[in-house]
């Protein structure tokens, strides 16, 4: 049997870990080497991007790449999680101009500093955060520097004396979008909690691209082959003297002058990385 290598772009369902979604795949393609490429919250749905054998190793660069998404926001409701799922602490009425919340959404665009939410897998000395917050400890959360691309109000509506707003955004990696909504909230001297979230893009992965795992299950995809995934990288095709020489991991002269430079023969040999003047492998296929 030939092994399967690639990308599958997954939209995921509600209520299941993304965990649960690389087992489910790993059963229908019968191998353990599936990974995915950042973790959506049960809550949330949408672009979930596994990388399949070979393909395990473009893990770290699609995890890198920005993100799309929806989230719908209520405000006037404070919960330990940050969204919907978790225990109310706070509840009071809100009602928000269009225009109040807009000019806040436009404030977030840029890069700032975020704290992680404590119910999250970011460990601290060993142990997970949430793991922290199931056993009532204290404990300094993190801050990473993350970078709003764009952010703009979809939609607004008042319902049962709560101020209820959607808005899409375009944000770097590590951006927690439970976190920027509380963050938003607060910057509108209100409490806020996220009701609903989908992740429509992820780098070159679109939403109307994905599958469901119904589709999986009944052998409706498209594999994503590696040469597909990484075309917008520098590409060289080799003669037989420098394949001998990426087949064996050789340090090259960057004559190409490109921090990235992906050799391939008839499939993909190896993705090469700028390092001071030479290029060393990052990313071997072979």
């Amino acid at each position: 049997m030939i092994e399967t290598s690639g990308l599958l772009v997954v939209n995921k369902p509600k209520d299941v870990t993304s965990r649960d979604v690389v087992n489910e795949v790993s059963k229908i393609f019968k191998t353990k080497k599936i990974g995915h490429t950042g973790t959506l919250d049960p809550i949330a749905t949408g672009v979930l991007v596994l990388t399949i054998n070979k393909a395990t190793k473009l893990s770290e660069i699609i995890t890198s790449e920005e993100k799309v998404y929806q989230a719908e926001v209520i405000l006037g409701i404070r919960t330990d999680t940050l969204d919907i799922t978790g225990n109310i602490l706070e509840e009071r009425d809100t009602y928000y101009k269009k225009e109040d919340i807009i000019n806040v959404l436009d404030s977030f665009i840029g890069t700032y500093n975020q704290e992680v939410p404590i119910y999250s897998a970011v460990k601290i000395n060993g142990k997970k955060l949430y793991e922290y917050a199931r056993n009532n400890e204290e404990v300094t959360l993190p801050k990473r520097m993350v970078t709003i691309k764009k952010i703009k109000l979809d939609e607004l509506n008042y319902i049962d004396n709560k101020t209820v707003f959607k808005f899409t955004c375009k944000v770097s990696k590590g951006t927690y979008i439970r976190s920027l909504i509380n963050d938003i909230a607060s910057k509108l001297n209100t409490i806020g909690t996220m009701k609903n979230l989908k992740r429509i893009e992820q780098g070159n992965f679109n939403i109307n691209e994905s599958y469901t795992l119904e589709d999986i299950k009944n052998n409706n995809y498209k594999i994503i082959s590696i040469k597909e995934a990484l075309k917008d990288y520098f590409t060289v095709k080799v003669d037989d003297k420098l394949k001998f020489k990426v087949m064996n991991g050789q340090i090259l002269d960057n004559i190409y002058n490109q921090d990235y430079v992906l050799f391939i023969d008839d499939d993909v040999i190896g993705l090469y990385k700028r390092e001071e003047n030479r290029l060393k492998p990052y990313k071997m296929f072979i």
